[in-house]
């Protein structure tokens, strides 16, 4: 479902559960190691299979250059998944997402709205819905 060169934006309150989200992903796509938040890292890196997972906390950001200046955007190629928390705060110099995925709490648990913003994305949506 998910390959090299995918962008996931993830939005959602504090404790909303956007890092046991990217777990699972993690998990799906075969990672058994132990999976943190990236909140003081700022980004925590994932070697899966012959692809690279990398899982960003824009959180902390206090002006937008600080994406640039990290040199995060080396990381987003065909051979990585990357995955955003907190994007809204690199003002919009991060890539085109191809998934915007939103969680919001619902009474006991949590609603999760999946949207497609590129075709790459329709097509890993796809896939998702489809049975195998």
């Amino acid at each position: 479902m998910l390959h090299g060169g995918v962008v996931l934006f993830l939005q959602g309150d504090l404790g909303a559960g956007k890092t046991t989200l990217t777990r699972g992903l993690l998990r799906a796509l075969g990672y058994s190691g132990r999976v943190k938040s990236p909140t003081y890292t700022l980004v925590e890196p994932y070697a899966v299979s012959n692809l690279n997972l990398y899982h960003f906390d824009l959180y902390r950001f206090q002006d937008p250059m600080e994406w640039v200046d990290a040199g995060f955007r080396d990381y987003f190629n065909e051979q990585s998944i990357c995955v955003i928390e907190w994007a809204d705060q690199a003002k919009g110099l991060l890539p085109q997402p191809d998934l915007m995925v939103t969680l919001k709490p619902h009474h006991d648990g949590r609603n999760i709205e999946i949207q497609a913003l590129t075709e790459t994305g329709s097509a890993c949506l796809e896939q998702f819905a489809t049975p195998s």
